[in-house]
């Protein structure tokens, strides 16, 4: 039995289903929590997110003793500083050429690599100048200087962080680019006709139920049908790598703006064939739900990129830095949105006042399809650096303990995809 395979497909379907679980809150938070505040009252409006949170916590306080804790093995940051500083203080040493010659210490890495030590990589060697023993270390028998002395491991941590970043930084843009929905489509959706009977129109802001229920049903077929499938050309577990997913996604993103500006284009064709461009306020005789397509493209974008992005930087953060690669997920989120504002007070500033792309009162003169072409553009831009980033990622390089009928063994290995080196010793 490989353990490692069996926790990697165990990863992806936990990250599947975390998203889901989070796609089912958003859903019920858009349509069971609203309309209880619309209809019975705020008392039981609020009371209910209240009963979930008490719900949620007892639920953690009994699956608390269940989980498995770790030790903690100080500040990952502080580790990263360390090697830093080493390097620095290092920087006129010459590198040994046999990697083995390099500083390791499992008794002083036991605690951050539980699981496996990072095996040396020939990527950023000017870092392995924290991990040379110099002849006054070598003979010193009391516990080095971190400050001064890395392990082999250490120095990995931070180039695997290194590694990681031109990736993740790759998804703050795909945030920028979907952030119009919770402000351009709305205001298009005010001047569309929403109503499903003559007593009962669609708010605005629920049209993004679209897109959760496209993602919620678009997790399932990923996992019921699409990961079989793949799996058969790839041999991969969990179907494709997260970075293949990761791309699809961008993919399919961009099509997702596309798309948006067709919607636009064919909104205002229609408010010019009525003669209502001139009346901000007038409904256009077209359904709202030429805006669903879009938010269903977006719905499957996030299948593929938002939950391979968060699957990427669990799997390839160093083993004690893993809730800072989460941290760094959700800051990609956020700082989407901030370029998002940032680019749409550009766009609007730099866009003239008699024909400005994004008016600030009638939609209906302004050049909102351009503003998705310039998105889409962007995209494409952010695809090619996506790519190329990609193309030049390394896996981090892991040693870690392997079980096969009753033997250990012993394994350098590309983490993700089962790639391995040929180095297998029985302990």
């Amino acid at each position: 039995m490989d353990k490692s395979s069996t926790a990697r497909s165990g990863k992806w379907n936990f990250f599947n289903w975390y998203y889901f679980s989070m796609g089912i809150a958003t859903l019920t938070a858009l349509t069971v929590v609203v309309y209880v505040q619309e209809n019975v009252g705020w008392g039981w409006g609020l009371g209910i997110p209240t009963i979930a949170m008490v719900i949620s916590i007892i639920a953690f306080l009994v699956g608390a003793p269940f989980y498995k804790k770790l030790k903690p093995g100080g500040s990952p940051l502080i580790r990263l500083a360390q090697v830093i500083v080493a390097a620095v203080r290092k920087r006129k040493e010459i590198a040994p050429q046999d990697p083995k010659l390099f500083y390791q210490n499992k008794e002083l890495d036991a605690a951050i690599s539980v699981h496996g030590r990072l095996a040396h990589s020939n990527q950023y060697k000017w870092f392995d100048k924290a991990a040379i023993v110099t002849e006054t270390e070598a003979r010193n028998s009391n516990q080095p200087n971190l400050w001064r002395l890395a392990t082999v491991h250490r120095v990995e941590e931070l180039k695997t962080i290194i590694r990681m970043l031109p990736i993740w930084a790759a998804g703050i843009l795909l945030v920028t680019s979907s952030s119009h929905q919770h402000s351009f489509t709305i205001q298009q959706a005010r001047t569309m006709d929403r109503h499903l009977s003559h007593s009962f129109e669609i708010p605005p802001a629920s049209l993004s139920i679209f897109g959760i229920l496209t993602m919620l049903s678009g997790l399932v077929l990923y996992e019921r049908l699409f990961v079989p499938f793949a799996r058969r050309f790839t041999g991969n577990p969990s179907g494709v790598t997260c970075l293949q997913r990761m791309g699809i996604g961008f993919v399919v993103n961009i099509l997702a703006t596309i798309v948006a500006s067709f919607v636009e284009m064919k909104r205002k064709s229609v408010a010019a064939k009525h003669n209502l461009l001139d009346d901000p306020k007038a409904i256009v005789p077209i359904s709202v739900f030429w805006l669903v397509p879009q938010f269903c493209i977006h719905g499957v974008a996030e299948v593929f990129m938002s939950v391979g992005h968060l699957e990427f930087l669990y799997d390839q953060s160093p083993e004690s830095m893993r809730s800072t690669a989460a941290a760094l997920y959700w800051i990609a989120i956020s700082m989407g949105n901030y370029i998002g504002t940032l680019l749409v007070s550009l766009v609007h500033k730099y866009t003239g006042e008699e024909r400005n792309w994004l008016p600030d009162r009638n939609l209906n003169r302004g050049r909102l399809e351009y503003y998705y072409w310039l998105v889409s553009g962007i995209q494409v831009l952010n695809l090619i650096y996506y790519i190329i980033c990609a193309w030049l990622y390394k896996y981090k390089p892991l040693e870690e303990i392997k079980e096969d009928d009753g033997e250990f063994h012993e394994n350098n290995k590309i983490c993700e995809n089962g790639v391995e080196l040929a180095r297998n010793e029985t302990a």
